[in-house]
């Protein structure tokens, strides 16, 4: 067996290599000519997307690492660039006026803007709004609370009475009358916490309240006061409370429509005597078991 030396058989296999055809070059995606680019609507060619040269290899690996593209982008270079800061000129506050006279020192600084004269020893209270007013709170009433109702009374001096519901008042009040040819329970206004409703209610159809018996209606006129004088203090009596005509008028008319409503109602003696009984509990009677 013939042995050749190391550097004669790489001589050989260069010398092979050569003589062997190489092989045609097949042609690719890359290689083939690039193919015209489609018009698109407005006549414009589109242009060709490359692909990036930083793509996901798959799961979050891509094929440079940050420290990598960091070089090949060159952000060092623009790093260190800042754009300077446009310093805007100060307004002067202060001004130097000549001065007149051997020992006035020629010139003084003097402030463009003066100080005040006056600083006051406390700041001034602001008056400021309530955040909601009484007068503008939501009013809610219980839903047996109907215009109607018969309602008995808990508190004040008609304690006890059966009265009828008129109208709910804008301040939450409920107006409610007797009538008073019937019971003796006035025009009044009485707050629901002292109310209770009754299952009885009458059918206010074709009633008309009269439109100025409002809250403002109920509000009794104070007299002012007089100047305290000798003799006086000891002497003044206190004006007991008359309704006045235009009231009398007003329970007339209103007790004028109830009483025509109930001599309507189909039992109508009961009614009348429903509203005349006083209310009151026995003894073995307890309001939580009662049905009214």
């Amino acid at each position: 067996m013939l042995v050749l030396p190391y550097n004669f058989t790489c001589f050989y296999s260069i010398l092979m290599a050569d003589k062997q055809p190489k092989p045609v070059a097949t042609p690719t995606k890359e290689a083939a000519p690039a193919a015209a680019a489609k018009p698109d609507k407005a006549g414009k060619e589109k242009k060709k997307r490359g692909k990036p040269r930083n793509y996901d290899l798959g799961s979050g690996v891509y094929r440079f690492s940050r420290t990598r593209m960091y070089h090949k982008k060159a952000v060092f270079k623009f790093l260190a660039k800042k754009t300077p800061k446009k310093v805007k000129p100060k307004k002067p506050i202060t001004v130097e006026k000549p001065i007149g006279g051997e020992k006035n020192g020629g010139h003084r600084i003097v402030l463009l803007k003066k100080r005040r004269n006056y600083y006051p020893t406390a700041d001034k209270i602001k008056k400021r709004p309530a955040k909601k007013l009484f007068s503008q709170h939501r009013r809610y009433t219980r839903p047996s609370l109907v215009p109607g109702t018969i309602v008995i009374l808990l508190a004040g001096v008609q304690k006890g009475k059966r009265v009828v519901l008129l109208k709910r008042l804008n301040s939450g009040l409920l107006l409610i009358t007797g009538p008073l040819k019937v019971n003796g329970c006035p025009l009044r206004r009485v707050s629901q916490n002292y109310v209770i409703a009754t299952s009885t209610r009458l059918s206010l159809k074709g009633f008309k309240l009269p439109k100025h018996i409002d809250d403002s209606y109920f509000k009794r006129n104070k007299p002012k006061r007089t100047k305290k004088e000798d003799g006086d203090i000891f002497n003044q009596k206190k004006e007991a409370y008359k309704p006045s005509e235009q009231r009398k008028m007003d329970q007339k008319e209103v007790d004028k429509q109830l009483v025509e409503i109930i001599n309507k109602h189909p039992e109508k003696k009961d009614v009348f005597r429903y509203l005349v009984a006083m209310f009151g509990l026995r003894s073995n009677q307890y309001p939580h078991r009662l049905k009214f």
